[in-house]
């Protein structure tokens, strides 16, 4: 009986000490996971103290008041789809480049990528705006309530500075960490985090910013991590062989970048927008304040467990990327169902936080004891849909690895929009479930996005990307 070569066992993974005579070698193999857990916890608190800093300017505004939360929640969730988000995974092109660049020793152009990926995050920098400018039009148009709507326009305008900072900073994250260089950006995003609380709490409660405050420090504190991490790669003799200084080269290799970014952006701005449909429908029910604070509390947790998987996420695609680059398949293989046992064990911590911390967890945005109460009665769907992006992200770090993100785009459109949002409005309208119904759409779209991309790494082509216009430079 033939079997799929993507399921056989890798017999010619040769490491000394590979524990296979204990019980938990024949499970896990220790010492992959090892090296991934140490790439990928500086990776994961690195990621979590970035994406933390808008999510406590919300906590922050919500203790202001019930508008305030709605506000800056539906703020930063159309922030995210038109700006932080889409920074993002604008610069996930450099996990594949980078990482396999890193991996076949190309080392000088680990640097005109990170040149032309911040060019290309530059641009797009410049042409968002235009659409923020009309957010409350916009969002008055779908019907959201008006002065939830006012609240959010306010927000994201000082929003706005932070995005440009925002897009370099993910480049360089991506730079540093195809070259298992991930400590030092604990530090680097860990200090402006810290200086963050301070910041946020004198502009929120000692100045008469009040509301805008919040989005004003987060604009601040993003702006000093992206220039902490700057100065990093310029004066720090760990980039001597990968960063060079500025050069024209890189406006060579923009159009390369593109045919990665943006179907890496797709992926994520797909599922954002999902996700900000949510908000949406939320705001058409009864009580729309209630509502959109409810989801918008879950889709904040959600979206902290993310930014933990991506660390992951990204510890995987480092791997993969590097052993395909080294023409080693089977061990990129070999790594990748390392990463899914690991995400499974993620995926269980998630879960057992949401289910016995619910409480603990909404009191961070909100004082209200009735949004408390409405908050534990989703926390079994919340735990639910976050074990499954857990799984969904890890996998998606793969497709990055390998440069399958055109793939994983079409994957996710046909997921999210015509499975998951579809659910959604079926049960929210045609048998009122409410937050609920809206939620269970969901994580039936997860479940397919975690799935069909599953059947891709098992079944898909396992190459690199075409490196062949550069003259390998071994430094």
């Amino acid at each position: 009986m033939a079997t799929n070569p993507n399921l056989e066992v890798v017999s010619d993974v040769r490491r000394e000490g590979n524990y296979q005579g204990r019980w938990w070698g024949k499970i896990l193999d220790v010492r992959e996971a090892k090296e991934q857990i140490s790439t990928a916890l500086p990776l994961i608190v690195a990621y979590v103290f970035c994406y933390s800093m808008t999510m406590v300017s919300i906590m922050f505004a919500g203790h202001l008041g019930e508008l305030e939360l709605a506000g800056s929640s539906l703020a930063n969730s159309w922030a995210t789809v038109t700006g932080f988000g889409l920074m993002t995974e604008l610069s996930g092109a450099l996990e594949t480049l980078c990482g396999q660049a890193f991996g076949a020793r190309i080392y000088r152009q680990l640097g005109i990528y990170l040149q032309a990926s911040c060019q290309i995050s530059f641009l797009f920098s410049i042409l968002i705006p235009v659409l923020r400018l009309f957010t409350k039009p916009i969002l008055v148009r779908l019907r959201q309530d008006p002065e939830v709507a006012t609240a959010a326009a306010l927000y994201i305008k000082y929003l706005i500075p932070g995005r440009f900072a925002f897009g370099f900073e993910q480049n360089i994250m991506r730079y540093c960490q195809a070259q298992g260089i991930t400590l030092h950006l604990v530090l680097f995003t860990g200090v402006p985090f810290g200086l963050h609380f301070a910041l946020v709490y004198f502009l929120v409660n000692r100045t008469s910013m009040g509301f805008i405050g919040s989005p004003a420090a987060a604009s601040i504190s993003i702006w000093l991590s992206c220039l902490s991490l700057a100065m990093f790669v310029i004066f720090s003799k760990r980039f001597e062989n990968t960063w060079k200084g500025l050069s024209l080269e890189s406006f060579g290799n923009i159009l390369k970048i593109l045919r990665l970014a943006i179907p890496s952006a797709a992926i994520a701005s797909l599922e954002y927008w999902a996700f900000d449909v949510l908000i949406i429908l939320a705001g058409l029910m009864p009580n729309p304040k209630i509502k959109s604070s409810l989801i918008a509390i879950c889709l904040n947790i959600e979206a902290i467990a993310y930014m933990i998987a991506y660390g992951l996420s990204a510890a995987a695609s480092v791997r993969v990327s590097n052993e395909l680059a080294a023409g080693n398949p089977n061990l990129a293989k070999h790594a990748m169902a390392v990463a899914l046992k690991l995400s499974f064990l993620l995926a269980l911590v998630a879960v057992l936080t949401i289910v016995f911390g619910h409480d603990i967890l909404a009191n961070f945005f909100t004082d209200s004891s009735s949004m408390i109460k409405k908050f534990a009665s989703m926390s079994p769907l919340l735990a639910a849909s976050i074990a499954i992006d857990v799984i969904q992200c890890v996998l998606s770090g793969v497709a990055r690895g390998c440069g399958w993100q055109l793939l994983a785009a079409c994957t996710n459109l046909g997921c999210f929009y015509v499975i998951g949002l579809s659910i959604s409005v079926l049960l929210r309208f045609k048998f009122n479930l409410h937050t609920k119904g809206l939620w269970t759409g969901l994580i039936c779209g997860l479940s397919c996005q975690a799935g069909i991309p599953l059947l891709i790494t098992l079944y898909g082509k396992w190459s690199r990307v075409d490196l062949s216009e550069e003259t390998p430079n071994l430094g």
